[in-house]
């Protein structure tokens, strides 16, 4: 290195303390809308990074690690925080000069202008002697021109010194200049043809010439160091003596000795003028400046000598040898030809340095990475909508082949056919059939029902219900009957005296209901012997169905009339070619089961890839690249498609998959034409098809059954519900004809007594001759009221108490005795008689009608029952007027519900019978209560005059409106 040509490096501006936190943490909070807590690591983080690059970190590798990495992290910074504002002091490099701005940018250009000082460093000390150094100084000299040229470009009106276009284009010229002075050393150490080192020198020359003229611009401004103008002018001297020199070597070897003479004696007097100012440089450069080596003077004077040397001895062996020998004519200096330039060194861009992977691995992992701002997501919301319509592009296309292949196969018969296929190239009928699955669906459900509850025990349920029903309904036909010959035996009896309404006016709407519900059981009897009959025909196919032997059931429909007998052989005269016709087959069934293996690789293979495709869109962020280019909104959609390039590799690869397939679509397509071309018409496969026709004839006889057992077990069910809704109405029905009964029985036993006592009272007198009849034993209530009274319904439990008042508004008495029995007109009135009740029969619901009439099988044959007579609108009453008047009926109940149904409409099973009546009409109070359990208590009031309602009409439709 003692004769290596010194190099100038730029000098480093200096800073102050900056705080990022403040700024950044208000913006967090404004803009983002984020609490800035979140955040401290991250605003310690960027803190320290700027300490260490532009403070702590020297002129090395690591101080430009850490210049990278800050500036990497200002780019994304300013990309996320365009409005931050925060002072950023920096002192001028050549001036010292403080100058202070708030702009990032000023920052950016400031970092910038540190990164090419620190490259210019690194260059400048590089051991050259070394073609790794030398490689690095022209490198690094390189990417310093670089950083220089963008500072240039990009940052305009720059407020210091160092940064304005003048100083930074002077600079550039300077760092091109070394970095072709450093190309040409490695030229003429590697001793390339003196024709390249004559262009490159004359290069080198030119640009430190042109230096020296602007130089003279900053002359008095003490911008630059003295020491940077004396070194360019020495060097400008030098390499114009390098340049001649060389050209003087080709012209020699040309021939042209005259040419090369003068060449020699112009390159002495150049390296004489550089070896004179070097010698003066050597003399005065006694301190030490930072931007240019120690022994700078010493080494530019010992190559300006060297030279010297060169060029003398050059000189003078060529004028010896045109005055000895070549005679040649010395054209003057002026006239030679100009020496071509080479341009060998071109700054090396900023873009180009960050894109390194050794760059990008230094910068790292984005401080604020969690920070998006607004304008990014929407512009990555964008590219997912892109990513999301190429995935939902390519699912469709998977989706439609897959499709394709189902309908295709289906069309073709293929996976029902081929087992068929197979069957026959085995020469078998493939007995070994396993029971249908609709057929096992089946016989589950059935399973399950009969477990739970079978048939059987429905129809004993029902039988059971039936019967009880029956005999209830018979039992109150007897009562009413009973209870009917004893009024009419009274009345036989006690003749006028008898006041006792007849039974039939107040127990017509009663047999009315009870003769509807009678013909609504004899009509259900019919339609549950065509339950038990339809059950009688299924129950032996249901039985089977549930019973292990259904496997034989279709083992044996299987195998039926063939029982060892092969499809193809028919004839045993033709078993050769048969054999053939099997193979052929065999080959044919083989190939299409290949071709579906690989139908279903392929599937599997698309769905692989586009699995992929979806990880890898998942995956994919390009929120980092939208930063970077949040300034150039233009770059978006060319952005998006170079990204969406990424997974081109995958969509060709479904596409692939899609052809693939089609292609073995249509191979199974050509051997499925031949194979039933070959045996689809055979006697094979009439056999095969009387064998499927046995098959679907078996499973449906056990649809058949499964329909019909479904439908009994409807029908019992629909059964059991009609006879358990008229088990409850016969026994409300019953509880109401017992307390009618009960009510007339006490009323007759009261009529009885009375009328006894009448009797004797209306006895005529005896004769004279004859005693008179002594007077009866005197009891203990002798008067008439007491022996009424005593013949009340409900017996008082205190005597002693007179009975109270009924209100003349709701109830009705009984008028005195008729006034036309001459027999008792001298005597008193009778008492008058508490009040008795208007007989009225309770209130039934509609009568359950037929159970099936709802069953598609029986509800057209069994569905109505008996009817009962149609009632009419009025009936005259049989007692005589006199009797008829002395009852004060009450009306109707505005709302209650019907017992009976209209008897001309058909009942079914499936309409359902309204609930019994909440509550019983019951008895006006009499003079003692009446008992608990009576269900006529409560007796209605008379309708009032203007209502107008026809006592008559109203018993004759009981239960009716």
């Amino acid at each position: 290195m003692a004769h290596q040509s010194p190099m100038i490096a730029i000098p480093k501006k200096t800073t102050g303390d900056v705080d990022w936190t403040a700024p950044i943490r208000n913006l967090i909070a404004k803009s983002f809308g984020e609490n800035p807590d979140n955040y401290a690591q991250e605003c310690q983080a960027l803190q320290r990074c700027r300490q260490d690059a532009v403070k702590g970190a020297g002129s090395d590798m690591t101080g430009r690690d850490l210049l990278y990495k800050y500036f990497g992290q200002l780019e994304i910074l300013e990309m996320r925080f365009p409005e931050i504002r925060v002072n950023f002091p920096w002192n001028d490099a050549f001036t010292n000069k403080l100058t202070t701005q708030t702009a990032i940018a000023y920052e950016k250009a400031s970092v910038l202008f540190q990164i090419a000082a620190t490259h210019s460093a690194i260059a400048a000390s590089q051991n050259r002697s070394d073609p790794e150094g030398l490689k690095l100084a022209f490198y690094y000299f390189k990417t310093c021109a670089g950083m220089l040229t963008y500072i240039n470009e990009n940052f305009l009106h720059a407020p210091s010194t160092d940064l304005s276009r003048e100083v930074i284009k002077f600079l550039v010229g300077v760092i091109m200049a070394q970095a072709t002075e450093v190309f040409l050393e490695k030229c003429i150490d590697e001793k390339k043809a003196p024709t390249l080192i004559a262009k490159i020198a004359s290069q080198s020359a030119s640009m430190y010439t042109s230096l020296s003229e602007e130089v003279k611009d900053f002359m008095g401004k003490g911008i630059f160091d003295r020491n940077w103008i004396t070194l360019i002018q020495i060097k400008s001297k030098h390499f114009g003596s390098i340049a001649q020199y060389y050209r003087g070597l080709v012209d020699n070897k040309a021939g042209a000795y005259g040419e090369a003479l003068v060449r020699f004696t112009f390159a002495e007097s150049l390296a004489k003028e550089a070896n004179r100012s070097a010698a003066s440089f050597s003399a005065l450069f006694a301190h030490v400046s930072p931007t240019l080596p120690a022994d700078a003077g010493p080494s530019i004077s010992e190559r300006t000598k060297v030279q010297l040397q060169l060029s003398t001895d050059r000189k003078t062996e060529a004028q010896r040898d045109n005055d000895l020998i070549y005679n040649a004519v010395l054209p003057s200096a002026d006239a030679l030809p100009a020496i071509e330039k080479a341009v060998v060194a071109t700054p090396i861009s900023i873009q180009e340095v960050y894109r390194a992977p050794d760059v990008q691995n230094v910068i790292g992992a984005d401080i604020f990475v969690k920070l998006i701002p607004l304008s990014v997501h929407e512009s990555a919301s964008v590219y997912s909508e892109e990513k999301a319509k190429l995935v939902r592009k390519e699912v469709e296309n998977a989706e439609s082949a897959e499709v394709e292949v189902r309908s295709a196969l289906e069309a073709m018969g293929v996976q029902s056919g081929l087992a068929r296929f197979k069957a026959m190239a085995e020469g078998s009928l493939g007995g070994e059939e396993e029971i249908p699955l609709d057929v096992r669906r089946w016989r589950e459900d059935i399973n399950v029902m009969e477990d739970r509850e079978g048939i059987d025990i429905l129809l004993q349920q029902m039988a059971r219900l039936k019967e009880a029903v029956k005999a209830e309904l018979d039992s109150i036909s007897r009562d009413l009957d009973v209870e009917s010959r004893e009024c009419e035996t009274m009345r036989v009896k006690y003749d006028h005296l008898w006041t006792q309404e007849p039974s039939a006016s107040f127990t017509k709407s009663i047999r009315q209901d009870l003769k509807s519900h009678l013909g609504a059981v004899d009509a259900a009897a019919v339609s549950d012997q065509q339950v038990s009959t339809l059950w009688e025909s299924l129950k032996s196919d249901i039985r089977l169905l549930l019973s292990p032997d259904v496997e034989d059931v279709f083992r044996a429909s299987a195998q039926r009339d063939a029982p060892s007998e092969s499809l193809l052989d028919l004839d045993i005269g033709a078993e050769a070619h048969d054999e053939k016709e099997r193979v052929r087959i065999r080959q044919y069934t083989t190939e299409i089961e290949e071709r579906l293996g690989r139908l279903k690789k392929i599937a599997y293979e698309r769905g692989e890839v586009l699995k992929e495709l979806k990880d890898k869109i998942q995956a994919d962020d390009v929120s980092h690249l939208l930063l970077l280019n949040r300034r150039n909104p233009g770059a978006e959609q060319s952005l998006f498609a170079a990204e969406l390039e990424k997974f081109r590799t995958y969509q060709q690869r479904l596409g692939t998959t899609v052809h693939n397939q089609q292609v073995v679509l249509k191979e199974i397509q050509g051997l499925w034409k031949n194979l039933r071309d070959l045996a689809g018409r055979g006697p094979g496969a009439k056999k095969w098809d009387e064998r499927e026709r046995r098959k679907k004839d078996t499973v449906r006889r056990f649809s058949n059954a499964r329909d019909g057992y479904m439908e009994v077990r409807d029908g019992l069910t629909k059964g059991l519900q009609f006879y358990q809704q008229l088990t409850d109405l016969s026994t409300t029905l019953t509880v109401s004809v017992k307390s009618f009964i009960t009510d007339r029985r006490s009323e007759r036993d009261r009529l009885v007594g009375q009328a006894d006592i009448q009797q004797r009272l209306a006895v005529p007198q005896t004769p004279a001759e004859k005693p008179p009849l002594p007077p009866p034993p005197r009891r203990a209530a002798p008067s008439l009221d007491s022996s009424f009274a005593s013949m009340n319904l409900q017996g008082s439990q205190n005597p002693a108490s007179p009975p109270p008042k009924p209100p003349q508004a709701s109830y009705s008495t009984f008028p005195p005795p008729p006034q036309s029995i001459n027999a008792y007109s001298n005597l008193p009135p009778p008492p008058q008689q508490p009040a008795r009740p208007a007989y009225t029969n309770p209130v039934s619901p509609n009568t359950p009608s037929d159970p099936y009439a709802s069953l598609g099988a029986f509800g057209s044959q069994f569905s109505t029952p008996r009817a009962a007579p149609p009632v009419p609108r009025q009936q005259t009453h049989s007692a005589s007027p006199q009797r008829q008047s002395s009852f004060s009926l009450p009306p109707p109940p505005p709302s209650r519900p019907q017992y009976a149904a209209n008897p001309q409409i058909p009942q079914t099973y499936g309409q359902q019978a309204p609930p019994p009546p909440q509550s019983w009409r019951q008895y006006p109070p009499q003079t003692q209560p009446i008992q608990q359990g009576s269900q006529y208590q409560n007796m209605p009031p008379p309708p009032p005059p203007s209502q107008g309602h026809d006592t008559q009409q109203y018993y004759q439709g009981y239960g009716r409106r």
